[in-house]
């Protein structure tokens, strides 16, 4: 069985993750983990996060894949030791001294080895498996046909993850200065400030060539749109499930736990849809353009397919468009079901307004359209607009609604 693998960048995000379909989801605590700006959780927090991710059938995986200092091992150690007590399933570890620490203290954890380890061979992979890893998240630098070949080179006992929807880096596997060298926020460290996606301007062409070879000219120009020399497309595979399920990947990643709940509901959903109608029956299993559709519903860059199928030495994924595709607004999300008189109560997000057109986003479904009318305090006094965030109020809906259930702006 295929795992879908899904980011919580908060309680939020993990519920919608799996409302919508994650087997698994990862996220981090307060300390050693590579997103320091996401909400993350305290340890108390993850205890609760464990036992609901547990009654949901779902499995919840710890990252703890930056690079610890000497003068950090005695708080890691009291750290690892709580994931422990609480009942993780895996820690996802990049440093070998953490790896080995955390085999020491807690021999039973079931490890996985962060991408930013940058495994790209089978023998690096088998290498920390022989150490006691159970699953390798293999670099985003790989082709699929590289990680088939790794695949028949690695014991079955030995998962493989890959990445296939987010954010690429434009480094390799996130070991990227950058972000050091402008704003002293260390990158391998949790605290990227994604200096890759600045705008870079200059005000005239420059032509450069490296000494030995001054006939090799290579030229920066801004163009009006802008310069994007770094700034990466983001991945997308909803259109190759069939090479991905019949591949030697057990477990699919999406990255976002910086993203929204939106975001990881409409990811979840999407790839959930896709994954189930290929089990049903592989044969005769048809891509349905609605999923794409949904997928450029959320906050993006242009969509590529990485390193799946192209070189990006030969053809570089970069983007053309300054700055996110950003996704339709999040409005509202049901209580739960209707009530006797056929309204829906919802809480706010974004302002609804009497008249909109909206979207309502299930399980297993995508979205459908309808007016928003009728809209009500919970007391049934009418209103115009739900403007304040957080604020209950009602409405009739032309479909079945659940609790989790999603109302957003239409889609064009």
């Amino acid at each position: 069985m295929k795992e879908l693998l899904c980011p919580a960048g908060n309680f939020e995000k993990m519920k919608a993750a799996i409302l919508y379909g994650a087997n698994a989801v990862y996220l981090a605590s307060d300390m050693f983990g590579m997103r320091a700006q996401a909400d993350n959780f305290t340890l108390d927090e993850l205890d609760e996060a464990v036992n609901y991710a547990h009654s949901q059938g779902v499995k919840l995986y710890i990252t703890v894949n930056t690079m610890p200092h000497t003068n950090e091992y005695e708080r890691l150690k009291k750290y690892l030791l709580g994931f422990d007590e609480i009942g993780v399933d895996a820690l996802i570890i990049s440093d070998i001294g953490v790896f080995t620490l955390a085999r020491e203290i807690i021999p039973n954890m079931e490890i996985h080895i962060s991408t930013q380890a940058s495994v790209v061979s089978a023998a690096a992979a088998c290498a920390w498996h022989k150490l006691g890893a159970k699953r390798v998240v293999l670099a985003r630098e790989l082709s699929l046909g590289e990680i088939n070949e790794i695949r028949e080179n690695t014991p079955k006992t030995l998962e493989l993850e890959c990445f296939i929807h987010g954010s690429m880096c434009i480094s390799y596997s996130g070991r990227c200065l950058l972000s050091n060298y402008y704003t002293g926020r260390d990158a391998n460290r949790g605290a990227c400030a994604q200096p890759c996606r600045w705008n870079y301007k200059n005000a005239t062409p420059i032509d450069f060539a490296e000494e030995k070879r001054i006939n090799d000219t290579l030229s920066l120009e801004e163009y009006k749109e802008g310069s994007f020399v770094m700034s990466s497309k983001d991945m997308c595979m909803i259109e190759h499930i069939p090479e991905l399920m019949e591949s030697g990947i057990d477990s699919f990643k999406i990255e976002g736990r910086m993203k929204s709940a939106y975001y990881t509901a409409i990811c979840a959903n999407t790839y959930r849809m896709a994954i189930d109608e290929y089990l049903k029956a592989p044969s005769e299993y048809k891509y349905n353009e609605m999923w794409l559709r949904e997928l450029e519903s959320v906050s993006h860059r242009e969509y590529a397919t990485g390193f799946y199928f192209d070189d990006p030495m030969q053809n570089p994924q970069v983007v053309t468009q300054n700055g996110y595709l950003r996704e339709k607004a999040y409005l509202c999300v049901a209580q739960g079901e209707k009530d006797s008189a056929g309204y829906v109560t919802f809480m706010q997000k974004n302002k609804v307004i009497e008249g909109d057109n909206v979207e309502l986003i299930t399980p297993g479904k995508c979205g459908r359209g309808f007016v928003a009318t009728d809209l009500r305090l919970p007391d049934g006094e009418k209103i115009e607009s739900a403007p304040h965030p957080y604020m209950l109020f009602k409405m009739k809906v032309p479909f079945d609604v659940h609790a989790g259930d999603i109302l957003r702006s239409a889609v064009r």
